[in-house]
């Protein structure tokens, strides 16, 4: 558990206003539930079999005798409320939350055991294009903060009863294999072998390459469904990579599973994980319900934040508030050319003022020269027309270059970099 510190901070508050801005467009309503909980709730909704009910969970009795136990993950928590309070006979709910969860799991680089979540919930919505709305707002929400290579995985696993067959299947098969497992999956074997497809230990990994699939498992309504969910996120233009192995570490879990993975955090890469879990709401004593949600770790979207903050001033070690490269443009279709290229030029890591005011060029280049930028990039008719721009060093000789504008980050990167 740490402690964070100012410069922390800073960080925290960006990534927290950021997701409330993103959660209010997306029509999401904030639910705060308590710290600490019944056990029973976590024992019933996420599984006793699970490692986090089995081995993570901070319990104890109260002076009550009654089993206690701080909260190790949200949905279950959000779940309870919305029954007990009869959020669902009001229709159906889109909630988020955010705030400290505490598992008992060794610490490593971005995972704590006081950890923080944001999180969102659909209540009662069971059409599968749904599924692929709560996966954009979670790969909209990690791109307006700026975080870079991601991937999102994408498995189905199916209906209890689609389950149900495959983990017949399944056992029968890593039983004649069982001395090639590792320790974990041996237990596992016996209590909830759909983990092992998740296990981490090379040995098991390899052993599983030619394990039956699940998909195979799947009854024609959850490949239809399946289908559907990734026909939605293809029109979306939000590329996703199938991943059969892809299980959660929860029991409430059915069809969609889903993971968005980054490059940058080694081998605990997950960004945000989540699914669809129709039983849930039935199993805590509510009526039966569709629904589906994710959590994302605050402190892993710290670290790959930093990280990245860390690798732009390597490039720029000046960027302390002033812009590395000022925009000036004509209206119309050069402003709007204009608009794209701050954007290219920000996904890679330079820091772009875009002048909006619509005066004229002279006036913009006096507010570029006052803005401490380095560089001033100029879109007039002429250049809207070639699909150019022109880009001049403030500091310097003051030639200008012109670059076509799909290139020119690439070239000015180059620059900056010399």
């Amino acid at each position: 558990m740490a402690d964070l510190l100012p410069e922390a901070t800073r960080r925290w508050q960006h990534i927290e206003a950021t997701a409330l801005a993103h959660f209010q467009r997306a029509g999401l309503a904030e639910i705060r539930t308590p710290l600490l909980e019944a056990t029973a709730l976590f024992a019933r909704g996420i599984g006793e079999a699970t490692d986090v009910v089995g081995k993570e969970m901070y319990s104890f009795l109260d002076r009550g005798e009654r089993s206690c136990t701080l909260r190790p993950e949200g949905t279950a928590s959000v779940v309870r409320a919305a029954i007990q309070h009869g959020l669902l006979a009001q229709g159906s709910q889109r909630l988020w939350y955010g705030g400290p969860m505490f598992r008992y799991e060794r610490p490593q680089a971005g995972r704590l055991r006081q950890f923080h979540q944001l999180g969102v919930e659909y209540l009662g919505y069971a059409d599968p294009f749904t599924d692929a709305e709560a996966i954009a707002v979670a790969w909209d929400l990690l791109g307006a903060l700026g975080i870079s290579g991601l991937e999102l995985e994408l498995n189905s696993l199916g209906t209890s009863a689609d389950r149900a067959r495959y983990r017949k299947i399944l056992m029968a098969w890593l039983g004649e294999r069982r001395g090639g497992l590792d320790e974990d999956s041996r237990t596992r074997l016996a209590t909830n072998p759909l983990r092992i497809l998740d296990s981490k230990d090379p040995g098991t990994r390899a052993l599983l390459r030619d394990a039956p699939s699940l998909a195979d498992a799947l009854s024609e309504e959850s490949c239809q469904r399946f289908a559907a969910v990734r026909q939605a996120l293809t029109a979306l233009d939000i590329p996703f990579r199938l991943e059969a192995g892809l299980v959660r570490g929860l029991d409430y879990y059915n069809h969609t599973a889903f993971e968005i993975t980054s490059n940058q955090l080694g081998a605990q890469a997950t960004v945000c994980g989540g699914g669809r879990y129709d039983g849930l709401v039935e199993q805590l004593g509510g009526p039966a319900t569709a629904c589906v949600g994710w959590a994302m770790g605050m402190e892993r979207l710290v670290l790959l934040l930093t990280r990245q903050e860390e690798e732009r001033k390597a490039v720029a070690p000046h960027l302390d508030g002033a812009p590395q490269c000022y925009l000036v443009s004509r209206p119309g279709r050069a402003a709007l050319q204009a608009l794209a290229l701050s954007r290219s030029l920000r996904a890679r890591g330079l820091a772009v003022e875009r002048d909006v005011s619509g005066s004229t060029l002279a006036k913009q280049f006096r507010r570029a020269d006052r803005s401490g930028a380095t560089w001033v990039i100029t879109i007039g008719e002429a250049e809207a027309e070639a699909c150019t721009a022109r880009l001049r060093h403030l500091r310097r000789d003051g030639v200008e270059r012109e670059f076509a504008q799909g290139q020119l980050p690439d070239q000015l990167l180059a620059l900056v970099r010399d």
